[in-house]
């Protein structure tokens, strides 16, 4: 039998057994209900789990009705749990990874149901989208940003293309901000912990009059370094980020609310370097023993420390025309600009360094309508983003400075359109559908200098030229990708408690091209780089179900979904011989489109409520996905040879909470003691199995205690995370043919405390 029929008849057991376990308790729930109703309306309202509102279909609905894949955190739950930024989430979510990118603090690598990109360069997008309040964030620069000041942050699965402004293809992760109070309100937090960690948040926000209100945040997140690097001197994986936000609301009349903010932030921690997990192929450099320590000298690009801004304005406008109906517009500009000096070999010598520098700045539009009326609600709009995405950087390596420029403009409009019927009181439909036009236009310039100095757009003008490899302007570059993805899913009220849906979507992401390609050494054609790598898609059908047993104490939200995946693209760096003589002397950016795939999985996510003071919720989900067809050299179909990268098949968590009163100095106040532990399988890095970078499955533990006060004003916390003190690898470098050797690893964190404070004046 082969692995993938292994896999498929796995994954049929556990859906037929989840199915299988959840009917059962389904049908004692419903019996028992129904043998004594008397038990049940003397069931305690303590033990009720609160209903979480969100809005995955652009309106609100509760998390249980809502027949989406989606997982909703509070401000209150991520608070309690001490989540510093958006990759502590990923820990208790089904199917996915969300992880700082390598040789950076704040870049963000996402994947979702093993659709994802990892690559940060100008011209690709990722299969995962951030939002915040509604906007696009077009690039990853600066998304691992520190949670604050929002309401809630929601997790979608799946392709997203009939609801939201820009088209993605694996899922969307929403920051949601909250709205201003029409009462002064100050709010402080403030944490310290190991490594010297120094945070601190403030926000305020007050009406000066019946119809204006305005507000701000000032934030402030410092900590020393796990690691040292000794050729420098300086930490590494330190954190030094400055952060601010601004909002003015005016609601002239009960039916028009106008928001309009700023948000900027500063990421002035110092360059994040890989840990070497080989011997230096030519000085002989011993491997060194904390995987967080280095022997980079590379700290600087362009003169600057790395160094990652970003910054942008938006105006949000609601007009409830009817009470049924409403008009919403995003307008919003993004700009954000990162120096990035990255040492890939990781020693003292300047053997693979590159300096670089990226650039990107967005424009974006959205116009909707929603409509909900009594049995019939939707949402269309029209949307438009005009972005661009430059990079430059040089490749300092084995006596030559390689310099690369791309400059590479999107100009994106939809039209999309979702609308549910309800067909009777217990059955629904929803139907849905969007074009997409995406235009992509790109110039990109490859020269090679003599001397490791660099270059003169670099910074050094006195650099010696020796041939140009890539000159293509953005009259050579340039393609237009159109594409229609319908949407349609049911869901039926099987009973007052238990929702069964089932849905089938289409996802697409446009073609492009890849700013590092080179025309010399990598056998690339000059008709292959007009071209481009094409768009890809996928088609998913998803089949859930949504539960509440014993008086709404017990949540339990199962999917299992099976994805057809094409023209999979897939961006990478390969070494290449420039001059002929057989020994490779530079890399260059290869993206291909592997050919097809295919992904099943099922996802299980429960709350269970056992007493007032004790609680329970856990995840398990389970991926199985496989290439069926990639297209390597020669023409040769190597997907038996091929993984899915940041996709481990199982992930788990399971997470306890108990509550009890405990007075404090006289104020009443509740004390909560709360314990998780973390599952994730094998981690490939890369497409192509790579044991010495691949991460083997490990288990992170967590705790804290929280003290509450009970009007809520007062909150004190001790978190300790991965106390369990596990190292894993979380991305990686692999070059091992060039210069000294470039195999290094970047890690997750290791045993941290905090000790926060949460105070409301």
């Amino acid at each position: 039998m082969t692995a993938s029929k292994k896999s498929q008849r796995k994954l049929a057991l556990l859906s037929r057994s989840a199915a299988a376990i959840l009917a059962i308790y389904g049908s004692g729930f419903t019996q028992a209900q129904a043998q004594s109703n008397d038990a049940s309306a003397k069931a305690s309202d303590d033990t009720q789990i609160a209903k979480v509102v969100v809005s995955a279909r652009r309106r609100e609905e509760t998390l249980q009705d809502v027949p989406v894949s989606v997982t909703a955190y509070s401000a209150e739950q991520i608070s309690k749990s001490g989540i510093a930024d958006i990759t502590g989430l990923a820990l208790t979510l089904p199917n996915t990874t969300l992880s700082a990118s390598r040789g950076t603090n704040s870049t963000l690598t996402s994947f979702i149901r093993g659709v994802g990109q990892q690559d940060p360069l100008a011209g690709f997008e990722s299969g995962v989208g951030i939002y915040l309040d509604d906007i696009y964030l077009a690039r990853p620069q600066g998304a691992v940003a520190d949670i604050y000041d929002v309401e809630r942050v929601e997790v979608l699965r799946g392709p997203q293309g009939t609801l939201y402004g820009r088209n993605t293809i694996g899922g969307a992760v929403k920051y949601v901000t909250r709205k201003m109070g029409p009462n002064t309100d100050m709010r402080l937090k403030a944490s310290v912990g190991s490594y010297g960690q120094m945070d601190g948040v403030f926000t305020a926000s007050t009406p000066i009059s019946d119809t204006v209100r305005v507000g701000g945040t000032l934030a402030k997140f410092k900590r020393n370094g796990f690691g040292k690097d000794f050729t420098t001197g300086e930490d590494n994986y330190n954190k030094d980020i400055s952060a601010a936000r601004l909002s003015a609301e005016f609601m002239p009349n009960s039916s028009l609310f106008i928001r309009i903010s700023a948000d900027t932030s500063q990421d002035d921690s110092n360059a994040k370097h890989g840990h070497r997990l080989t011997v230096g192929k030519i000085s002989g450099a011993p491997i060194l023993s904390n995987v967080y320590d280095t022997r980079a000298n590379l700290n600087t690009a362009l003169g600057h420390k790395q160094q990652v801004t970003q910054s942008g304005v938006s105006a949000l406008v609601e007009y409830q025309i009817q009470p049924d109906l409403m008009f919403k517009s995003v307008t919003a500009s993004r700009h954000d600009k990162s120096f990035a000096p990255i040492d890939f070999d990781s020693l003292s010598t300047v053997d693979f360094d590159v300096p670089a520098l990226y650039k990107n700045k967005q424009f974006s539009q959205e116009f909707q309508l929603t409509y909900t009326g009594k049995s019939v609600q939707g949402v269309a709009g029209v949307y438009y983003i005009d972005a661009n995405a430059y990079d430059k950087f040089d490749v300092r390596l084995l006596g030559t400075s390689t310099f690369t420029e791309g400059d590479i403009d999107t100009k994106a409009w939809a039209a999309f359109a979702d609308a549910s019927f309800d067909l009777s009181k217990d059955f629904s439909l929803s139907v849905g559908g969007r074009y997409t036009v995406d235009k992509r236009e790109a110039s990109i310039l490859r020269q090679i200098y003599l001397g490791t100095a660099g270059s003169p757009a670099m910074g050094n003008p006195s650099a010696v030229f020796f041939r140009t490899d890539t000159n293509l302007s953005k009259a050579d570059l340039h393609r237009e990708d159109k594409k229609f993805t319908p949407r349609i899913s049911a869901s039926w009220k099987a009973s007052a408690d238990q929702n069964v849906y089932a849905s089938w979507t289409e996802g697409f992401k446009g073609g492009g091209f890849d700013p590092r390609m080179n025309l010399v050494g990598s056998k690339l054609s000059l008709d292959k780089a007009k071209q481009g790598f094409l768009p890809e898609k996928i088609s998913t059908f998803e089949l859930g179900l949504k539960s509440a047993f014993a008086n709404n104490s017990v949540l339990t939200n199962v999917a299992v979904f099976h994805s057809d995946y094409q023209d999979v693209q897939i961006p990478g760096s390969v070494a290449i011989d420039t001059n002929g003589d057989g020994k490779d002397d530079s890399f260059a950016g290869v993206t291909t489109n592997a050919g097809k795939a295919k992904i099943d999985g099922i996802e299980i996510e429960a709350t269970a409520r056992v007493t007032d003071a004790f609680s329970l919720s856990g995840m398990l989900s389970y991926i199985d996905a496989r290439y069926t067809k990639y297209i390597g050299a020669g023409n040769i179909d190597v997907a038996s040879q091929r993984v899915f990268q940041n996709t481990p098949k199982q992930t788990a968590s399971l997470r306890a909470n108990y509550d009890w009163s405990m007075p404090v100095m006289g104020n009443a106040g509740k004390l909560s003691l709360s314990s998780s532990v973390a599952f994730r399988g094998k981690t490939y890095q890369f497409e192509t199995p790579t044991p010495i970078l691949d991460q083997d499955s490990y288990k992170l533990w967590d705790a804290s205690l929280v003290w509450t006060r009970s009007d809520n004003a007062v909150r004190i916390g001790l978190h300790g995370k991965n106390l369990s003190d596990t190292r894993y690898k979380v991305a990686g470098y692999l070059f091992p043919t060039l210069g000294e050797g470039s195999t290094t690893a970047f890690y997750g964190n290791p045993r941290t405390y905090t000790l926060t404070l949460d105070y409301r004046f």
